[in-house]
């Protein structure tokens, strides 16, 4: 691979862009997972298609309806579970299957798909501008100043929820707060791999960790180092192969979760024998 490539500007975009959402999926997604919450964020990004389309034909800038829809969604269809007491997944289901019938429905009566259209379908991190990676590395730094600052609300919440709201813990607030990230954190990552991939970076990366049997700190971390293993090599290995992003990025992860696989099955076959 020749290292002219790291020469060019949106090349530098797309690496730091990359690593900054793949630090956050990581750290999000890990919440997500552990809360038994590992479709929400294919959920929140076929919502976010929907306000995508209607971005597309009102002429506004895409990623702002997805943004205000998205939100919207996740906090109502959460607010339902809650208030009638539907299960987690029935609810992720609803979700999911509304957004992209809502998105389909719209891109119909817009004209069809375009290339803006495919573009937020399966990403185009490769065409991102300096003002994209700006937002995004700023939404990445409020999002983790915010865990930081709540970690230890968020951490117990996630573990032990009952045992949380005893300690005076407000659940339904920090509930309400890791699906507003979560929400943010989709739509920001939609440029990277698209709506129909971005689950891939929610939870391949966090199961991938979890096997390794490590605290949550230490998880985290794993999580973090194979995403952005992932992201870099994934863009750089398909700009050179003139590739889909998306997809490498997203079958070097599954590739790392197969190795671990392997390790593991290693590892116990070793203590048999």
């Amino acid at each position: 691979m020749s290292l002219d490539i790291l020469s060019f500007g949106f090349m530098h975009r797309a690496l730091i862009s990359g690593v900054a959402i793949a630090i956050l999926c990581s750290i999000v997604g890990l919440f997500l997972v552990l809360r038994r919450y590992s479709l929400f964020g294919d959920a929140i990004a076929h919502s976010s298609f929907g306000g995508i389309a209607l971005g597309l034909m009102s002429g506004i800038y895409p990623l702002w309806t997805a943004y205000g829809v998205s939100l919207i969604s996740a906090l109502i269809i959460t607010r339902v579970k809650d208030r009638f007491k539907i299960s987690g997944d029935a609810s992720v289901a609803v979700l999911l299957s509304s957004g992209i019938a809502v998105g389909l429905v719209i891109i119909g009566l817009s004209g069809g798909f375009t290339i803006d259209v495919f573009s937020f379908l399966f990403g185009s991190i490769l065409l991102v501008s300096v003002n994209d990676t700006i937002m995004i590395l700023s939404l990445t730094g409020i999002i983790l100043i915010v865990i930081l600052v709540l970690y230890r609300q968020l951490l117990y919440s996630t573990f032990n929820e009952e045992q949380a709201q005893v300690s005076g813990i407000s659940v339904e607030k920090i509930n309400y707060l890791i699906v507003f990230m979560a929400g943010v954190t989709v739509v920001t990552s939609i440029q990277l791999v698209g709506v129909l991939l971005i689950s891939a970076l929610f939870v391949i990366p966090n199961v991938t960790a979890i096997m390794y049997g490590k605290g949550f700190k230490q998880t985290a971390i794993l999580s973090i180092v194979f995403s952005i293993f992932s992201v870099t090599t994934g863009i750089l290995v398909s700009y050179v192969l003139n590739i889909t992003p998306a997809g490498t990025i997203v079958l070097l992860s599954i590739g790392l979760f197969v190795a671990t696989i392997m390790i593991r099955s290693t590892g116990l076959l070793a203590r048999h024998n």
